[in-house]
């Protein structure tokens, strides 16, 4: 059986890594054979940007955009594609639409985003978890000052803005992030496992 790639994305704090490992699990105690990955991942890559961009003060888009195309190539020809031929369901927590959210958030154009990233399969199926701008902050920002706060707030808000309009556009399964955990992982285990029973 050929691997799916399953993909969650949303606003940080939205719920994405809890949901992911908890998807893995679940499908592997179902006899499924399922893995997680991030992006950025811990290759060479991703590395540079956890050491670099994330200690940036001010924001710089195209820097942050072309690094993390880089990690994503070599996440896909050295992990994901590989592991997909062995028929592992590859459950990635951020891939390339994050790029596409988030440095489009930062005034990037898409079809550019989309461009240096043309090399990404489209993932089998995309999980995005909808929390609201300011509730994904609480979550992540509970001692950041006001000033803080209120410019992440409006550059979350365009994110979320993004990534609500490539969910219409793409089809992605979106599902109500402020629920209690349990009941979006029941929600989302659902709707996975009526995916995999079709494919």
């Amino acid at each position: 059986m050929k691997g799916k790639l399953i993909v969650f994305e949303g606003l940080d704090g939205s719920g994405k890594t809890t949901q992911a490992f908890m998807l893995v699990e679940a499908l592997n105690r179902r006899g499924y054979k399922a893995e997680y990955t991030c992006e950025p991942t811990y290759g060479r890559v991703g590395d540079l940007i956890r050491l670099h961009v994330s200690k940036l003060k001010s924001r710089k888009p195209i820097y942050e955009a072309l690094l993390f195309a880089a990690d994503r190539y070599e996440h896909i020809f050295r992990e994901v594609k590989p592991k997909l031929r062995k028929g592992v369901i590859m459950i990635s927590d951020r891939y390339v639409y994050s790029s596409l959210a988030y440095q489009g958030a930062g005034g990037l154009s898409l079809e550019w985003l989309k461009s240096i990233n043309f090399f990404a399969p489209k993932p089998d199926l995309t999980i995005y978890l909808d929390v609201p701008a300011r509730e994904a902050l609480a979550r992540k920002h509970k001692s950041a000052s006001r000033r803080t706060v209120f410019e992440d707030l409006e550059f979350q808000s365009k994110v979320r803005e993004i990534y609500l309009k490539l969910a219409e556009e793409e089809g992605f399964l979106k599902f109500d992030g402020t629920k209690p955990v349990e009941t979006v992982h029941q929600e989302v285990l659902r709707a996975v496992l009526r995916f995999l029973r079709k494919t």
